[in-house]
């Protein structure tokens, strides 16, 4: 079982970038398939990106494709998220969370588990 930690949240304006990082200790950490998702006050969670093991493919939600971006560094056993551009409706907490397969299903966190404490990210002027 991994022990994701998400990092790298905080207050920004529209228009604004910030990078998000979901770091684990266990080296097993390069094996499984990450993705981040948000869930803002009074919504549904909902998945915003996720990306290989080796970090060969990634998807995206369409509300953030040309946005953002997942990339992945296994030699530090971590997942990254460059969010530009940022736009209110993009505040939320983020959460990142892992599974062993890519492929299928996945906005809805299905099959996901190991499910980090979250980082509150907030757009606003």
């Amino acid at each position: 079982q991994l022990q994701l930690v998400e990092s790298g949240g905080g207050l920004v304006q529209p228009g604004g970038s910030l990078r998000l990082s979901c770091a684990a200790s266990e080296s097993s950490f390069n094996n499984y398939v990450i993705g981040w998702f948000r869930q803002a006050p009074g919504k549904e969670r909902e998945g915003v990106s996720y990306i290989s093991s080796t970090g060969s493919m990634s998807n995206y939600t369409d509300s953030v494709k040309g946005r953002f971006t997942i990339s992945r560094d296994n030699a530090k056993n971590t997942v990254y998220l460059q969010m530009n551009s940022l736009k209110p409706e993009d505040t939320a907490v983020y959460f990142c969370a892992a599974r062993t397969f890519y492929g299928g299903t996945w906005k809805t966190g299905i099959h996901f588990g190991s499910w980090g404490q979250g980082t509150q990210v907030t757009v606003s002027s």
